[in-house]
């Protein structure tokens, strides 16, 4: 997590958020462009994201549900204004798992991943709020194609093709994607906190829901490529979290959605 320190305007924020701003260090550690995240220095640590309005009312109701399981930070506040939404979260103990002293253990780290998103897929999801995950995957992807984006090197990581062979397959198998399972959503490195190897939270809920299991198990093998910069780890996640629970094919028909973002 890269954290730059920066100078704003604390007052014009919500009294809701701003009394935890003031006196407080202030650092931007953003990482998209869709959204502006702050780090507030102060107590234990707090990170306020702001986005558009009404983007950010699913990861508030995906976080609020994994802090109850004991999964995530606690949401503090979740305010959508006029022009946009705030989301106001604790710090997770610990650092994500793109720190160095994870990258430099990447047998143990691939292991520690693959366990870990093994425990979240056996959890009950009966009262989770978001039980239609592969019905919003499917309509992200679909308007995305329709904007024209399309991940070239998630396609030919996955051997996807073009787009429009892509969204074929997409058409053709997404129904075959079973809901059964509480995920993630975006199970990649830098949104899994660890605590010196302890499993501390995840963050970034917004794609939380029940879906398909081969969606986490997708975008954690993506993961590990990306920022191992290897493909070794993949078998051994695999066999870590358990062969026999994961479909090469379903991994197929997820990267062919996924290409459209």
């Amino acid at each position: 997590m890269l954290l730059k320190p920066v100078n704003i305007d604390v007052l014009e924020y919500p009294s809701e958020i701003c009394y935890l701003m003031q006196g407080a260090r202030i650092y931007d550690s953003s990482c998209s462009p869709q959204a502006k995240v702050i780090f507030i220095d102060k107590d234990s640590g707090y990170f306020l994201k702001t986005a558009a309005k009404g983007s950010l009312e699913r990861e508030a109701v995906m976080t609020k549900y994994f802090h109850k399981k004991g999964l995530s930070a606690n949401v503090i506040e979740y305010i959508s204004g006029e022009k946009c939404d705030l989301l106001l979260t604790d710090k997770a103990r610990g650092d994500d798992c793109t720190a160095t002293k994870y990258l430099e253990q990447p047998k143990l780290l691939c292991d520690t991943l693959a366990e870990r998103l093994a425990l979240l897929h056996a959890m009950d999801f009966a009262d989770c709020p978001i039980q239609n995950h592969t019905e919003f995957l499917i309509a992200e992807a679909e308007k995305n194609k329709r904007h024209g984006l399309f991940d070239k090197d998630i396609s030919d990581y996955w051997d996807c093709g073009d787009a429009e062979k892509a969204w074929t397959v997409a058409e053709k198998y997404s129904h075959l994607l079973k809901p059964d399972t509480l995920l993630h959503g975006d199970y990649c490195m830098p949104n899994i906190i660890l605590d010196d190897w302890r499993f501390s939270g995840f963050i970034d809920l917004d794609f939380g829901g029940v879906g398909d299991r081969h969606v986490d198990m997708f975008w954690g093998i993506w993961s590990l490529w990306i920022n191992l910069k290897t493909h070794k780890y993949r078998e051994r996640f695999i066999d870590a979290y358990g062969r026999d629970k994961v479909d090469e094919d379903m991994l197929k028909i997820v990267a062919a959605v996924a290409v459209f973002g």
